[in-house]
């Protein structure tokens, strides 16, 4: 009895002791931590503390605090009678006390395991494992920023600019591309009225979709593979497209190159921003929005330069049109087609590779960029310090796995279906505390300035030709109760009208008609001959013993009761025509587009050179206030001229608005989130652009109250919601 109760003791006292020696190596410890932390930051480049930490923590779990029957010293040492003589890392001789409880003791709480002994994540709660990846991440934030800044900023960052900026540059000419063609290519496939507008619809929903996506896969996979697939995919198709001769297949694929190049924005501002240090990033970022500029320069001056010019084109017979418009799609693929080569010699971001756990991979590209731009500065022998970097605690995925006996075809759309659902599962994640707030204010901030900017970037160029059209029908030329017997017509014939005429025995050979209507005229033995016609009709006329040969009238140009009487059709041609060589009004049009564009490039500079100056939101604020006020003097557009005036004012305005809410976006998102976040305000960008056109575009010529109001108000009212946004300039990359 004496011998159990002096065991018993002897235990008692040995573990308290243990507690009381694992409770001082904490505070020493905490000690070296705090000590460490005060010389990295007075030297600045010093990871050491990182590397020192997870050393000690691996030491005190593989060679726990020993102890024996007698009391511990309290000295420095910490050694006991029992252990005096040996390093601290002897291993544990058989015989001494190990800390492991008796049999009686065996019996843990549930949760509980053995003092000293590592605790497995799969026995500890999920919200206390994402609180240690949080901090994890935290702590990985501010040693990055200083890994960054030793690598420093220099040909590196100004390679990888350049490719990102190609890929950027060719979001730009996809939105732009599809009001250049769009004319042309109803025109030329003989699309309807009703059916005419879709194909600026259809695009902007692929790409609004494709923004949701990729940003979400970018977090799941990385930014450079998914930005290679998301522009090769967009290459393709947009190459495609312009050799398609059916309507409905080339809406199908400018929907599909929508939906690629729409991963283009969020992926391109998170892949740089990772390799930018905090008081580099507001400025270059805002550089790298000037490519998106370039690529409205580039369709611009394209379209202008290739469209009008029909000459250059070809035709296989009857059935396949290859007209400029198409050249001018080809001629838009070519930068996508750039940056996908540029993109496979550049390496995947760093910081992405550390969210995921791949430390070496990561630590391999740090190095490559650190020695990179120490050899372009001249000191090829500067060496990069970084040992060990910290990694966040991984978190192990619920995955619903899909039947090994399952055909390829549910294989893929499974595959698709689960990450789709991750991705939507990571968004939510973004409207959780504390986040909420912020991401409902960026939703609102990013609906209002592309209601705005694509509505009245569509209302602009629509009232201008408005505006055309009322000059070009003012100087209409008359002709009524006219009698022409016996001539040949092989000119052109332009905006006229002809009324109650009667025409005998006259030949129409080789000619055009352009805007010219007959209503209520008699056509009598006439010879039609080569004719073509384009916005040309026959309203109630009458065609006695007429014969048709190469020409373009049909059905859809005898409109309103036009009777044909013994009449013969031979060879017509099929197919829509599009306008003549000697139309230079199309001209006229994109080269206000081009200075539209043009404006654009004093703003951009302005912003990137006071990004980090005057701040983020003073910028976004200000920008869409000044904007939606500029909207007011429409009010006094009543000529081209002053029309074009307004154009290059609102795009100069606003242009600063947009750079810096890209840059706010990229810098308020964690880096598991940052692609899923920015692209769900990209895909509410591109919702709100088809918004726009439907609703500003049906208010062409109808009045211009509504749509100066109602841009007005949603800029001044998103500006002022984006002035209540954090400021995110002195945020790390977490």
């Amino acid at each position: 009895m004496e011998d159990t109760y002096n065991n018993r003791t002897s235990l008692a006292k040995g573990a308290k002791d243990m507690v009381k020696e694992a409770k001082r190596h904490a505070t020493k410890k905490v000690n070296k931590v705090v000590d460490r932390a005060s010389d990295e930051y007075s030297s600045h480049h010093n990871y050491s503390r990182f590397q020192d930490e997870e050393d000690e923590d691996e030491d005190f779990y593989r060679n726990p605090p020993r102890q024996d029957g007698e009391r511990y010293h309290d000295n420095e040492e910490g050694s006991s009678d029992a252990t005096e003589g040996h390093d601290d890392e002897d291993e544990i001789y058989e015989g001494e006390y190990q800390g492991i409880p008796s049999a009686g003791d065996r019996k843990h709480k549930e949760g509980q395991v053995a003092l000293g002994q590592p605790v497995s994540d799969a026995t500890r709660d999920r919200k206390v494992l994402e609180e240690e990846r949080q901090a994890d991440e935290e702590e990985l934030a501010q040693q990055y920023e200083l890994i960054i800044q030793e690598c420093g900023h220099g040909r590196f960052q100004w390679q990888l600019f350049l490719v990102l900026g190609l890929a950027l540059m060719s979001d730009g000419v996809e939105v732009f591309v599809v009001g250049f063609v769009l004319p042309s290519a109803e025109t030329d496939m003989c699309v309807p009225n009703s059916s005419s507008g879709w194909l600026g619809s259809v695009v902007y929903l692929g790409m609004m979709v494709g923004a949701f996506f990729w940003g979400g896969m970018s977090d799941k996979v990385g930014r450079r593979q998914c930005l290679l697939i998301c522009m090769s995919t967009n290459g393709f198709f947009a190459f495609l497209s312009s050799f398609v001769q059916g309507y409905g297949l080339f809406l199908l694929c400018r929907l599909v190159a929508g939906f690629g190049i729409g991963g283009a924005v969020p992926i391109v501002f998170s892949f740089f921003a990772e390799v930018l240090s905090r008081e580099k990033r507001g400025e270059h970022l805002s550089w790298l929005c000037m490519f998106w500029m370039i690529g409205e320069i580039y369709a611009s001056a394209m379209a202008w330069a290739i469209i009008p010019h029909y000459g250059w084109s070809f035709s296989m017979g009857s059935a396949y049109q290859f007209h400029s418009w198409r050249v001018f799609v080809v001629v838009c693929a070519l930068p996508c087609v750039c940056a996908v080569v540029a993109l496979t010699f550049m390496p995947e971001s760093p910081r992405f590779y550390l969210e995921v756990g791949k430390h070496d991979e990561a630590w391999m590209i740090l190095k490559q960029i650190h020695d990179t731009n120490m050899r372009a500065r001249g000191q090829p022998e500067k060496v990069f310090t970084v040992n060990r970097i910290k990694i966040p605690k991984q978190l192990d995925e619920l995955v619903e796995m899909e039947s090994e006996t399952g055909n390829p075809v549910s294989k893929f759309f499974f595959r698709i279906k689960a990450e789709v659902n991750g991705i939507y599962l990571n968004l939510m994640k973004c409207f959780n505390y504390p986040m909420r707030e912020n991401m409902m204010r960026l939703a609102i901030v990013w609906f209002t300035l592309s209601f705005g900017y694509y509505g009245l970037s569509v209302w602009f160029p629509d009232v201008i030709k408005h505006l055309q059209a009322d000059e070009y029908a003012s100087k209409v030329q008359l002709h009524s109760n006219e009698r022409i017997e016996d001539f040949t017509f092989n000119f052109t014939l332009e905006n006229q009208i002809h009324k109650n005429g009667l025409f005998l025995n006259d030949r129409f050979i080789n000619m055009k008609l352009k805007s010219v209507t007959f209503i209520d005229s008699t056509f009598r033995n006439c010879y039609f001959d080569d004719v073509t016609s384009v916005g040309s009709f026959f309203r109630n006329c009458t065609f006695i013993d007429a014969f048709f040969f190469n020409t373009d009238i049909d059905d859809s140009k005898l409109i309103d009761g036009t009777e044909v009487v013994n009449s013969t059709f031979t060879h017509n041609k099929t197919g829509c025509q599009m306008t003549f060589d000697d139309d230079y009004s199309a001209y006229w049009v994109y080269f206000i587009n081009f200075l539209g564009t043009l404006a654009v490039l004093p703003g951009n500079i302005v912003s990137a050179l006071l990004m980090d100056k005057i701040g983020r939101l003073s910028m976004l604020g200000g920008s869409m206030v000044l904007s939606g006020i500029s909207c007011f003097f429409l009010w006094f557009g009543t000529s081209e001229s002053m029309m074009i005036f307004m154009l290059c004012l609102y795009n100069g305005l606003s242009i600063s608005a947009w750079n810096s809410l890209d840059v706010v976006t990229t810098e308020s998102f964690p880096t598991v989130r940052r692609g899923t976040g920015f692209g769900f305000c990209n895909a509410l960008c591109k919702l709100a652009a088809v918004l726009g056109n439907l609703i500003f575009g049906s208010l062409v010529g109808i009045t211009k109250a509504i749509p100066i109001l109602m841009a007005s108000s949603v800029l001044v009212g998103g500006g002022l919601v984006g002035l209540r946004l954090p400021d995110t300039r002195a945020n790390v990359l977490m």
